[in-house]
């Protein structure tokens, strides 16, 4: 029964630290997409890191990427920046390999 509760415990911390890097990589891919749309959008270097914070706290609306895209298409359009949808998808995808990069790295 030992080694059943064993596995039991080391698959529960493998699930734990699978999905704690998974919301790392997102955070960090959400940072460096906030980043990237500051300087499309042209804001300074002051303005630029709240920016990107806001793009992370955009994340927690809803499951998924959709209320990040959403943010970010409203945001670029209405500082007449022009994108699609798709230009930010592929930004997405971009940045969270960076960001997985970035934090295998580290680890």
């Amino acid at each position: 029964m030992t080694t059943f509760n064993d596995r039991e415990r080391a698959e529960e911390a493998k699930y734990a630290h699978d999905e704690e890097m998974t919301f790392r990589i997102h955070a960090r891919r959400n940072r460096l997409l906030g980043a990237w749309a500051a300087e499309r959008m042209g804001l300074s270097a002051a303005e630029a890191e709240p920016y990107a914070k806001s793009v992370v706290q955009a994340d927690f609306e809803e499951a998924g990427d959709e209320d990040v895209v959403r943010k970010l298409l409203g945001d670029l359009i209405s500082a007449g920046v022009e994108t699609s949808e798709s230009e930010i998808r592929a930004a997405l995808e971009a940045k969270e390999i960076e960001a997985r990069r970035a934090l295998m790295g580290e680890a």
